[in-house]
Parts: structure tokens; C-alpha cells; sequence
């Protein structure tokens, strides 16, 4: 399975992080996100339509700055 990563701006604590991964789980079910605090990005394995990632993390607050 692909993992794509991504810069998303704007998360500063593992609150934020929590935030993110909980918006791409109910927005692509099955799909496993870590995220890098230091360097902005999200790594997201098992969803590769980046479409549906930008738009969970749109909706959680966040921006979504593409693909690394």
C-alpha cells in the first residue's frame, strides 16, 4: 500500500495532530495517518486521493499546503 505525504499548515500541538487524524479517519475509513509535528506533515497510508485528504484536513481547521 502507497503512503503519500503531505505539508499541512498551521498544527502546533499533538492536539491539532489528534484533530487531523481523526478528520482523515471519518473522511477515508481504513486509512492510517502519522503526523510530524516539527515538520507540518501528515504521512497518510491506505487513501491515495489527495482530493478527500485536503478536504478533511480543510474541515478540520487546518491548511492543506500539498504534496511532499
Amino acid at each position: 500500500m502507497m503512503t503519500a505525504t503531505y505539508s499541512v499548515l498551521g498544527m502546533t500541538c499533538q492536539g491539532c495532530a489528534n484533530s487531523v487524524i481523526k478528520a482523515i479517519a471519518a473522511a477515508a475509513p481504513g486509512a492510517q495517518t502519522v503526523v510530524d509535528l516539527e515538520a507540518k506533515q501528515i504521512s497518510v497510508e491506505g487513501c491515495d486521493d489527495q482530493a478527500v485528504i485536503a478536504q478533511a484536513v480543510d474541515d478540520a481547521g487546518f491548511e492543506f499546503a500539498g504534496s511532499v
